[in-house]
């Protein structure tokens, strides 16, 4: 039997001293027993300073609950800055008189100190009482968690016992915090941030930075180059007003950026630039190499004019920006909740941000539209692509089509975002959508509507529906089913690859790859068996996850077993014998 959480926990004890041979399970479970004796041996820390503050004598100045004198005490005693040392005893204080379960966490070493104090910042905001609902809420999945999953988290429990507060956290911050700092990194290189910008103009800068990338790598001029370095050139470039024609036509990266990493791709390189015989810039069909290579003519001495030729052939459309992706409640846009949403790469949004980057992202004409239905757990059991209704208003053609007045706002806005827009439904709201209660006269329409369509929707799905956007297209959901929890089998492939819609479906259940501590994107990741094809291995959801290439590999690795209990489920086991469960995602609805 492999080793279980929770064994062998540390007690405060001196540990026994590891032999020589020890198994990987002894070392393994050593391993976690010395995290749990750090993170108790930092609740004691935590203990003594509240402790201090409870003995501290002075009066209390305006600015904190003890004195500054004893602040600057505790910053000499731990070698830190007053400040550090003020936030370090507000943790404390939060995580007894607040947050008293996550200290309990913390002083069982099932939590480690950061992870703790992450949890304390994002409930930071919440009166007493929110706090602690906050907490209840998410206390049972901490253990196990990652730093930025346990972040994730407790932002999300925070935006949903107070999406007013979060609200109001974001836009003091855009308001009075909003900076871009220049620093030295301990390499020596300089580092140039932006913090606490405006979220959508933000991730339409992102969105412009990986589509010059883009550009840059498909030009095929800058071998060696990792899209890590050309996302940093595409930044300064950017900022600096260089255009891509400018950049690809010198040739050179800025300085520093040229050179190729010894240690190959980096985690955001599943496949590099400049390598592999397919890849641009080498070969002898590549520019600069060849009989057909320019060079100096005739015509090219030294003071000589060069003879005309034709114009150079026009530059190539810049490639589509990526898209943000985005996952807002159906609710909040219809106005029936106030819920939160999610972005891969921004982590929770409060019901309003949801609905500012929803109605952004629908009018860029480069956004898909999907709706998931979700279990009560947050699963995906039902899933569907809006498609652009060719009988309703809106179709091209249409006098509705794009803006249905006819007039040109005003102001329009001055970025756009492409997005690939999932909105979530839970199933239990279905039936009361499909029987919508008259509007009262004069309210205006909702800005988003979802309405049942004449014709039903697939066999064992969730019914064909209309998906009306704020500009007034109409776009057409059949809501076929997902495999999580049963399959069916209805989208097996025979073949080694799946088709489209079973990998889109399988990328929808999981989202992420199902390691569980990678964070990598499912549609970035490989579809993967769990029992190998060439071992009968069946090509269908109910054998197959997101594997991102990394953890794909470390899979195949001797020792490694992953199994699928039930669909969406996947089981780990490490070499060490300890096993680990990942569940399908759980989607905010």
């Amino acid at each position: 039997m492999g080793w279980q959480p929770g064994s062998e926990r540390g007690t405060g004890s001196e540990p026994a001293p590891t032999r020589p041979g020890a198994s990987r399970e002894v070392l393994i479970a050593r391993l976690h027993a010395a995290q749990g004796r750090e993170s108790q041996a930092a609740a004691e820390k935590l203990g003594l300073l509240r402790d201090l503050i409870r003995g501290d004598d002075d009066p209390p100045d305006r600015d904190s609950a003890w004195s500054r004198s004893l602040t600057h005490e505790v910053a000499l005693a731990l070698a830190m800055p007053p400040q550090s040392a003020q936030r370090l005893m507000e943790t404390a204080c939060d995580l007894e008189v607040r947050l008293p379960g996550v200290g309990g966490l913390l002083a069982s070493g099932d939590l480690t100190f950061p992870k703790a104090r992450a949890v304390s910042d994002a409930l930071a905001a919440l009166s007493e009482a929110d706090a602690a609902r906050a907490e209840a809420l998410i206390i049972d999945e901490l253990p196990g968690k990652t730093h930025s999953q346990a972040e994730k988290l407790a932002v999300l429990a925070a935006v949903t016992v107070d999406p007013a507060s979060a609200v109001r956290r974001r836009e003091e911050a855009e308001r009075n915090r909003a900076r871009v700092a220049l620093r030295r990194d301990p390499s020596g290189a300089a580092s140039l941030s932006g913090y606490d910008l405006p979220t959508d103009e933000a991730l339409a800068a992102h969105a412009s930075v990986c589509a010059r990338a883009t550009e840059y790598k498909e030009s095929g001029v800058f071998p060696g180059v990792r899209m890590d370095q050309f996302r940093a050139m595409a930044y300064l470039d950017l900022i600096n007003a260089v255009t891509a024609q400018q950049r690809i036509t010198a040739g050179q990266p800025p300085a520093g950026l040229g050179a190729p990493c010894e240690y190959g791709p980096g985690p955001d390189d599943p496949d590099s630039a400049g390598s592999g015989p397919d890849s641009a810039g080498s070969g002898p069909d590549s520019a600069g190499s060849g009989p057909d290579a320019p060079g100096p003519g005739p015509d090219d001495s030294a003071g000589g004019s060069p003879a005309p030729g034709p114009p150079p052939p026009p530059a190539p459309p810049a490639p589509p920006p990526k898209p943000a992706d985005l996952i807002i409640p159906l609710a909040t846009l219809l106005g029936l909740a106030e819920r939160p949403g999610e972005g891969h790469a921004l982590g929770p949004l409060d019901p309003g941000l949801c609905r500012s980057l929803a109605a952004l992202a629908a009018a860029s004409p480069h956004t898909t539209v999907c709706v998931t239905v979700t279990s009560p757990e947050g699963f995906a059991i039902g899933h569907g692509c809006a498609r652009q209704d060719r009988r309703a208003a809106g179709y091209p053609g249409h006098p509705s089509r794009g803006n249905p007045t006819g007039h040109s706002p005003p102001h329009g806005p001055l970025t756009s975002l492409h997005a690939r827009l999932n909105l979530t439904i839970p199933a239990s709201a279905l039936p009361a959508l499909a029987r919508p209660a008259p509007e009262p006269p004069g309210d205006p329409p909702p800005a988003w509507s979802l309405t049942p369509a004449s014709h039903p929707g697939p066999p064992g799905g969730y019914g064909a529906w209309q998906l009306t956007l704020p500009d007034g297209r109409s776009l057409a959901v059949h809501l076929g089913p997902v495999p999580t929890e049963h399959c069916d089998h209805r989208h097996q492939s025979h073949a080694y690859q799946p088709n489209d819609t079973l990998r889109h479906l399988v990328q929808v259940r999981d989202y992420e790859c199902t390691f569980p501590t990678c964070s990598r994107h499912a549609r970035e990741s490989d579809f993967e068996h769990a029992v190998p094809y060439d071992q009968s291995g069946p090509t269908c959801a109910c054998n197959s996850g997101a594997r991102s290439r990394a953890c794909h590999q470390v899979k195949q690795a001797k020792g490694w077993h992953v199994t699928q209990p039930r669909p969406g489920w996947h089981q780990w086991q490490a070499p060490s014998g300890r096993t680990y469960t990942q569940s399908p995602k759980r989607y905010p609805s």
